[in-house]
């Protein structure tokens, strides 16, 4: 009677770590997005698949997020389609991913006016340091014209996205 107890008691543990084990696994299976879309009215961005939304978070814009970026320090978020071309795990804020704006035409429009088109416009977290006010950040448009997330949202972009997905920025 006793070895059938521990027998039964040694096969439950099995079982139970066999299926915690496999409920990580499927955790960690990361469904990929083939595109991100962000509506900056709504101020969300949302990860696609097969043209559907699977996937949103909340974000905060430039701090004058209405049109679209026209030139350096104008505090505006691009609007148009990009791709999504680098990975930054030791940028300045909690991990950032380039968005490949501004575009040749962009360029050219702010060569023709005098001024920069600007640059390094990425989506990120908070800024290194300031971790610890995770809630604010959200809640009001504060970044220079990028696209910022909660830290815990943008780990889970950073491993949804790979480098080349599109993303496309609407008003």
């Amino acid at each position: 009677m006793r070895l059938l107890r521990w027998s039964l008691i040694i096969f439950c543990l099995f079982y139970s770590l066999d299926t915690l084990v496999a409920s990580d696994l499927i955790k960690k299976q990361i469904l990929k997005a083939q595109k991100v879309l962000v509506i900056k009215s709504k101020r969300r961005l949302y990860l696609l698949r097969n043209g559907r939304i699977y996937q949103e978070f909340p974000i905060a814009l430039g701090g004058n997020p209405i049109g679209a970026k026209r030139e350096l320090n104008d505090q505006k978020t691009p609007e148009g389609h990009y791709i999504l071309d680098s990975k930054n795990i030791y940028s300045h804020f909690y991990r950032s991913i380039h968005i490949s704006y501004p575009t040749s035409v962009q360029k050219h429009r702010a060569r023709e006016k005098g001024v920069s088109a600007g640059g390094d416009i990425m989506i990120h977290g908070s800024p290194n340091g300031w971790e610890w006010i995770p809630y604010i950040w959200n809640h009001f448009d504060w970044t220079s014209g990028c696209i910022a997330l909660s830290n815990s949202d943008m780990r889970e972009l950073w491993n949804a996205v790979n480098i080349g997905t599109p993303i496309e920025i609407e008003p």
